[in-house]
């Protein structure tokens, strides 16, 4: 799960792109879970048959994506609704960058997603390009692929709002002052939910996450192989889990990080609370940090004094926006990129330095929106789309403002960093135009291998429970745990107690006999 402050605040959440009203389709059926024998079982076997005998026409990426040979791209076609699989049908865009290993080295393909809902996993291939040392052990064992999911980027992009219109700033502070503050926030939320009816049409009500799940499986299928590695970073994780509950015996190997609690209570309302009381931990400890390098940053020795500047700062932006862009709401988006990333502590960091010293434009560099945000390009407002989408449709969410108001009132106390932001971010699924699900009951299913789970145990967008949560439903799973860390994304992060379990898994199909804990990564320097 990715965060920004929400509509009334900052920005969305990851790139993605636009093409606005992408297509008028069937109705998606709306049934609670994927059945043996029901009609999306018989429709995904019947597209998956058909990607199988297709094949993926892997060609040279279109300039315009940003992707350098020897990546190639190509497209696999899904239904729209797979009760109907020769209805309506869209294209699902989808990249590859080939194993650098011997023939004999190959196991297939390995296949991405990083999160949202509506983040693109079609950088997943430079990590081969790139040559990172963290994956060449796996880029020998593994084609890397990336896809669009449904609704996002190249894969019949769906929208919500204007996208110059959704970046425009200074947005209001995401922190209410008064009751018409919190009408205000109110209003623009049931605009936006009843703007994605309006602007991405029939095709809204399948974008959910079992409908991504049976895309992925037509694409393990284009692929040309018989069953599917994976691995998904927090959204992605939750992809994963529900793959694994309806896909076990087409699993080969498995790994999540950075898990999304898949309790049916937690998805997705209650998850997001509980994700606002992990960013203040984690905001936490980002300020000791800063503290602790105050020889570098000069914004204050203590927490309490980097908090104190922090309250000053979102004051005096409220009072006169940065630039005349950048007011608390475009503030927290910029900021919350430390609790997420350690990797993103010393800029952050460097960028109030400058302010504090009396050079505000850095951040203003940093935190401004990108007016280039316009349709045809991978936009925030397309990933905000689809992450109202996906969470809206995929549960059903509390229809009464006075629940939220309490709820976020109350943690608002104890995590004021996020909780406002959260809240607006996600109030366009109380107004919601289109029928809502029960999520899928995550269990473990026939033929299901062991699949491996990350997590560290400070992690601020995904916390510590839902990998517990997770591995208690998954039987056979493992759990490495990395403790007194919280960087969002363990994977990607140098540790070698992870990095060779992580390729001792997918190299040799190997793991531990016991769940495993981790000492932290490195901590980030100034």
């Amino acid at each position: 799960m990715r965060r920004t402050a929400a509509l009334g605040a900052a920005g969305s959440l990851v790139a993605g792109a636009l093409i606005a009203g992408a297509i008028a389709a069937t109705p998606a059926s709306a049934g609670v879970q994927h059945q043996k024998g029901s009609a999306e079982d018989r429709g995904v076997k019947i597209a998956a048959a058909r990607a199988a005998k297709a094949g993926i026409d892997w060609q040279t990426c279109p300039k315009d994506w940003g992707l350098n040979a020897p990546i190639q791209c190509g497209f696999v076609t899904v239904p729209v609704d797979y009760a109907k699989p020769d209805g309506k049908k869209i294209k699902i865009a989808v990249d590859r960058a080939e194993s650098t290993g011997t023939k004999g080295e190959r196991q297939g393909s390995l296949v991405y997603n990083p999160g949202g809902p509506g983040g693109s996993g079609l950088r997943f291939p430079t990590r081969v390009t790139t040559k990172n040392p963290i994956y060449a052990k796996m880029a020998k064992a593994y084609d890397f692929v990336g896809f669009d999911p449904r609704g996002v980027g190249h894969s019949a992009p769906i929208s919500c709002a204007d996208p110059q219109e959704f970046v425009k700033a200074p947005k209001a502070d995401p922190v209410p002052d008064s009751e018409a503050d919190k009408r205000a926030q109110r209003k623009l939320a049931a605009e936006y939910a009843e703007g994605c009816k309006e602007r991405s049409g029939d095709l809204l009500k399948s974008l959910t996450t079992p409908n991504t799940v049976r895309d992925l499986d037509v694409i393990r299928a284009a692929t040309g192989d018989k069953k599917l590695n994976y691995l998904g970073v927090s959204y992605g994780t939750y992809i994963g889990a529900v793959y694994a509950t309806l896909f076990p015996d087409h699993v080969r190997r498995m790994l999540v990080d950075s898990v999304v609690n898949p309790s049916r209570e937690k998805v997705w309302y209650e998850a997001n609370l509980d994700q606002d009381i992990a960013f203040e931990t984690r905001w936490g400890d980002w300020k000791k940090w800063v503290a602790k390098n105050d020889a570098t940053y000069h914004i204050g020795d203590t927490p309490e004094k980097v908090q104190a500047q922090w309250e000053k700062l979102r004051a005096a932006a409220k009072k006169a926006p940065l630039g005349g862009q950048v007011g608390p709401a475009e503030l927290t988006g910029f900021f919350q990129n430390a609790p997420y990333y350690d990797s993103m502590w010393a800029p952050v960091a460097k960028a109030w330095s400058a302010y504090v010293a009396g050079n505000e434009q850095p951040l203003i560099d940093n935190a401004a929106p990108d007016m280039s945000d316009k349709a045809g390009n991978i936009s925030s407002e397309n990933s905000n789309a689809v992450y109202t989408a996906v969470e809206c449709n995929d549960a059903k969410w509390p229809t009464s403002w006075q629940r939220w108001d309490r709820d976020n009132t109350r943690i608002h106390r104890q995590a004021p960093f996020m909780t406002w932001s959260n809240a607006w971010m996600n109030l366009p699924c109380a107004t919601w135009p289109e029928k809502q699900q029960t999520p899928v009951n995550v269990k473990t299913g026939k033929g299901l291998p062991s699949v491996l789970i990350v997590q560290s145990t400070r992690d601020a967008a995904t916390p510590y429970g839902g990998a517990v949560e997770l591995h208690e439903r998954l039987a056979g799973s493992r759990l490495i745990t990395e403790k007194d860390a919280g960087s969002h994304g363990v994977t990607g992060q140098v540790n070698p107690c992870i990095n060779d379990r992580v390729d001792a898994y997918f190299v040799h199909g190997r793991t531990d006999a016991k769940d495993v804990t981790c000492a932290p990564h490195a901590t980030p320097k100034p």
